[in-house]
Formats: C-alpha cells, structure tokens, sequence
C-alpha cells in the first residue's frame, strides 16, 4: 500500500513511526515544506533566549534518520499545492530545483500544521519583523538580536506573545506587549489574568492593552509601530496574534473543514473522504466538556493524533479520547496552568456553574520556602460535576493541573475530587491538598 504523508512534523512522523513499528509492507512517502524533520516547536522560545544552546536538541530524528534507520521516503522543499481525491494523486512543487511533481496514493495523511497570522498591516514587508514556528525563524531572529537591538515589541499575549516577551526581557531587551484585548492570555478569565498583569509590570514589561496595531514605520527597517493610541519605537518586532490552519490547498477537494479552517476528523481522524486522514494542528479535536470538536494547537494532540492515525491507515482501530484544554506556561516567576472550562466558555454554552478562588501555598504553610498560589476551580451548579480549573503560582502549578485534568477525563465531581488519596508531607503538600481546599468550598 502507497501511503503519502503531507507534513513531517509531530503529527506527520508519529504516524509514519508507527506504521514502521506495526507493519512491513508499506510505502511511506513523506512530503515536508521544509527542510527540519521531527523537530520540538515548543522549545523554540528558549533557545532564543540561551537556555537550550542549540536548535540541534529540539531535533527527535533526521530527515537521514528517517530514510536510512527506518525506510521512509522523506522529501524536504516539497510543496504540496493540490490534492486529487477522486484519482488519488497530490500535486506540488519541489522547492529544491522548483520542478513539479505528482505521487499517487492509496492512503493520505494530511499534516501539515498552521501558520502564524500576519494581518495585512501597512509596512509588514519591512525587515526586522518576525514570527515564530519553525527552526529558520528562531535562526532569523537570534541573528537579528545579534545587531544592536535594545527595544522589542512583541504583538499578541498568548502562549508565543508571554514566552518570547520572557525571552526577550532575560536577553535585557526593553520589551513591549502590545495586545488588542483588555487582558492577556484570554484563556484565562480576567481575575487571574491580572497576576499576569502583575508579573509583567514587576519585569518592567511595558503592557499596551486595549491598543490595535495599524501600522508598522520605517524605511527598510521596522523603526516604530503605529497604533490606535500612538507611536511605539521599536527595533524588532514578534508578531504573535494567532495562527491559521494549512488547509486552503485543499479546497475544491470536498475534504470538510471547521473550526478555524481545520479538517474535520472523527474520532479516528478520517475525514469526510475516503482513505484520507488527516491529524495534528491542521485537524479539529474532540474537546471532551464542551462536547463538540474544537481547534487547540498543542504537540501533544499532535503526537497523539498522529500516532492514531498512523494505527487506522493500516488497519489497527484506535480511537482519539478528546481533549480537555490543557495547558502549562512559564511566564517569569510564574507558572500559569488551565484546564477545562473557564466563565467565559461556560457562559457561551449556557452551562449553569459556580466557582470557588482560594489563595492557598503550594506545600504545608509552615514550611520553610512555601510558595503562594492563586486556584480557581469552577463546577456544575447542580451536579458538581468538575468544569475547569486554573492555577497561578511560582511553585507546584503542574501536579495540581494535571491532577484536575485526570479528574476532568473521568468527569469527577468536586465531592470525589475530595475523596482522592494525594501525597502529602510538609515538603510537597498541606493535609488537604489546595484542589481539596477549592473543592470543600463548594455550596
């Protein structure tokens, strides 16, 4: 069986790596845009910022890894720019030598991510203005932060906008957060973005809330940034507003798409056509408390996706259990965690809840070095079944978060989160653990 994968990321190998392990008489195509294989997205942030020394660690297999140690058939510079389902056959360019190309196929997996947004801003084509996704771009702005870079702006405070503002200010770069909304992060909801607030402010971090970029200035180079409220110098720019799944080559291919322009997948990422799958950030995920698919970029859907689909194409039924949003960030002193539901979602899918916020610490309080932690937990108003949590803390945010999603998997209520047998000694926890706190809050 001709198996093409379009993408050789997280999703994209995953799969390919399990079709190797779990089978002997396939041909595994792989066709990546461009020229890293297997490489860890998320690290990206920290080698610009010198606490990884290399993008060569953030690499899991080689493109030569892949052909020589395993057989497959990986392509770099490979563009895939139509695919023909009735025929099965996908069509593209291959960058190297700019040569079209044509493959045919029996099965298709579709992989091939997102892609961060650049609104069409006046002088967005003047040098000196980034994003960040894949190893060239991380090498492009360490070579930029060489010259004599003292103010950045970084517009956006999600995920990417909060690490790379870290990252600049540990570089000793004046930093400015310029972001549209009236919070960052929006995942969380607005009392606990305020520490955020906070922790920002206190890193001499410039927040530019509710302010809309209009405009970037200069004459080859980024000198200043216009904005609804004025003008902000600048010497180097990350754009960081979100980011758009890689699907438009797909359309007048009937392949159904959703939530922000991803694939529609089921639950063993077929799409809608058959003998084509699709899995990772370009795919929709199931999102197990909301009920419905959604759209949550994260390389651990990806990997999981990934590895599903690689099970299906050859026949072994596994099925994708959802997602939960479950999220981590460091963010300076700053661990902020999120799982499940915050107001915000509850309220736009009109489901009835309560919440309970505690400022708790992280071990026994009269234990030395204790840490102070901000938790927030929130449940069905009339089942107590568990919704969602978040947390903000220096210390132990991880354990909790990842304690309150397993208990979210298993749709526990607040009563049985009580019940729960949880580590304690005064070096790592209180009697009552600060989930157990929140929960016996509960009315």
């Amino acid at each position: 069986m001709k198996i093409i994968i379009i993408g050789g990321d997280a999703a994209g190998m995953s799969a390919a790596m399990q079709i190797v392990r779990n089978s002997s008489d396939h041909q595994i195509t792989v066709l990546e845009m461009g020229e890293v294989y297997s490489y860890g997205q998320c690290g990206l942030p920290y080698v610009i910022s010198n606490k990884i020394d290399s993008t060569d660690k953030l690499i899991a297999r080689t493109q030569t890894e892949f052909k020589e140690k395993y057989g497959i058939d990986a392509r770099i510079l490979h563009e895939v720019c139509q695919v023909d389902t009735k025929n099965k056959q996908v069509y593209g360019i291959n960058h190297a030598n700019e040569e079209k190309f044509y493959l045919s196929y029996d099965r298709l997996l579709i992989a091939t991510g997102v892609s961060p947004v650049i609104p069409e801003w006046e002088g967005a084509h003047l040098s000196g203005i980034f994003t960040l996704k894949t190893i060239p771009d991380a090498k492009r702005i360490i070579e930029s932060l060489e010259r004599d870079v003292k103010n950045v702006t970084v517009i956006g405070g999600g995920y990417i906008g909060l690490e790379m503002a870290e990252s600049f200010a540990e570089l000793g770069k004046k930093v400015t957060i310029i972001e549209r909304n009236e919070q960052l992060a929006k995942i969380f909801d607005e009392e606990m973005a305020e520490l955020i607030h906070e922790e920002a402010k206190k890193q001499n971090i410039d927040l530019r809330m509710s302010e809309s970029v209009e405009a970037f200035l200069g004459e080859d180079k980024v000198e200043f940034i216009k904005t609804d409220k004025g003008e902000i110098e600048t010497d180097l720019v990350l754009v960081a507003v979100g980011v758009r799944p890689n699907t438009s080559f797909l359309d007048k291919t009937g392949i159904i798409t959703s939530v922000n322009g991803a694939i529609q997948v089921n639950a063993y990422m077929q799409t809608n056509i058959e003998d084509v799958y699709a899995a990772g950030d370009c795919a929709t995920q199931y999102h197990r408390i909301k009920e419905k698919d959604d759209h949550i970029p994260l390389g651990t859907h990806a990997n999981k996706q990934g590895q599903i689909a690689g099970l299906n194409i050859i026949n072994i039924p596994k099925t994708f259990k959802g997602v939960l949003g479950t999220s981590i960030i460091k963010f300076f002193s700053l661990t902020l965690g999120k799982t499940g539901l915050s107001e915000r979602e509850a309220t736009l899918l009109n489901i009835p809840y309560q919440t309970v916020t505690i400022k708790t610490s992280d071990i026994a309080g009269y234990y030395p070095n204790a840490k102070k932690m901000t938790l927030k937990l929130l449940v069905h108003n009339k089942s107590h079944k568990i919704l969602g949590g978040q947390i903000i803390g220096e210390k132990g945010i991880d354990k909790r978060i990842d304690v309150l999603a397993t208990a979210l998997f298993h749709s526990m209520t607040a009563e049985q989160l009580l019940d729960l047998d949880l580590a304690y000694s005064p070096p790592y926890n209180g009697v009552w653990d600060p989930l157990q706190q929140a929960a016996r809050r509960i009315k």
